[in-house]
């Protein structure tokens, strides 16, 4: 069982009698925030609602968020489905390392070929309920050496007054000795044209009794082809429908990452609801001995629809550093 290394800015119970926006800014009425501190999980509550868990726990393949919701809204994330049960709520990872599958997980051991492992994550919690999360993770064959090694932050904000959050991940990739291969589920060709190959990288598997899924861009609403969008834009948005709220989650994409701005792979195929910056969408990337990856993008989880216009709002704070 991991043990977190915890920096204590807050009390271990720490609450307030008012909820506090990104600006500091009390918000009257509502119930109080508090963190939950578990030897396998941090949460964020708010009465008796989870607004976000990151589990890091022994029993998960890869670190996760789930639940993932709006304060006072419906849960937006999806974990463990029967369809795709290695789908986690809010993960990353890899599909191909030099040909050995980290993705799929075998249906009755659930372990996979390739292995991610990490040790016990650096957490620092803060009086405002934003969060710094840091975690070194290490990915081999299941009876082999280490051939990757990754430097994780996420650094997550607290809610706004409006019970908007975002989560900020900033992962450094570096080979371990030897030039490595990663790779994606591979498409018909090297253009992406079968809609259901070319996935690897950050995902959400969102929840399945979301109804009315939406799915734009900056530029607006965007074209399936199979229950399926592939295209290219610096954000995207998925919002829906769930117990009579709207909520939805933002990626935002990072001008610096490979191939920006990022491929998409999206599925609107209910219940199945999975978004993903497919950052190897068209080919697979060969990293070098010594050479190191790196990748950043925000995640924002939110009330109601947004608009193409606030996307593109939202693209412009991420960029300039807001």
């Amino acid at each position: 069982m991991r043990i977190p290394r915890i920096k204590n800015h807050a009390p271990l119970a720490c609450c307030i009698a008012l909820v506090l926006a990104a600006g500091g800014q009390a918000v009257p009425g509502a119930a109080a925030l508090e963190w939950e501190r578990l030897s396998d999980s941090l949460a964020l509550r708010q009465g008796g609602q989870i607004v976000w868990r990151f589990n890091f726990g022994a029993g998960e393949s890869k670190p996760n968020f789930h639940p993932l919701a709006v304060p006072g809204g419906p849960d937006v994330s999806g974990y463990r489905p029967k369809d795709h049960p290695w789908h986690r709520g809010l993960w990353f990872s890899w599909k191909y390392i030099n040909k050995v599958n980290y993705w799929e997980e075998d249906r009755d051991t659930g372990l996979a070929e390739g292995k991610t492992e990490w040790p016990a994550p650096l957490i620092e919690t803060h009086p405002d309920f934003s969060a710094r999360l840091v975690l070194d993770l290490s990915y081999h064959p299941s009876n082999g050496p280490v051939v990757l090694t990754e430097h994780r932050v996420i650094e997550v904000s607290p809610p706004d007054s409006t019970g908007a959050f975002h989560l900020d991940w900033n992962m450094s990739f570096r080979t371990a000795g030897q030039d490595i291969v990663l790779d994606r589920a591979p498409p018909v060709d090297e253009q992406g044209r079968n809609a259901a190959g070319g996935y690897a990288g950050l995902g959400l598997r969102a929840a399945a009794d979301l109804a009315e899924a939406r799915v734009i861009t900056g530029a607006g609403p965007v074209q399936y082809e199979n229950n399926r969008f592939r295209g290219k834009s610096p954000a995207l948005d998925f919002s829906g429908m769930i117990g009579g709220h709207a909520a939805g989650v933002a990626f935002l994409d990072n001008a610096a990452n490979l191939n920006s701005p990022t491929p998409w792979y999206v599925v609107n195929n209910p219940p199945m609801y999975y978004i993903s910056p497919a950052v190897l969408t068209y080919h697979s990337e060969t990293l070098k001995a010594g050479e190191t990856l790196l990748l950043r993008y925000r995640v924002v989880v939110h009330p109601d629809r947004w608009t193409p216009g606030q996307l593109r709002q939202a693209a412009e704070r991420y960029e300039t550093g807001q």
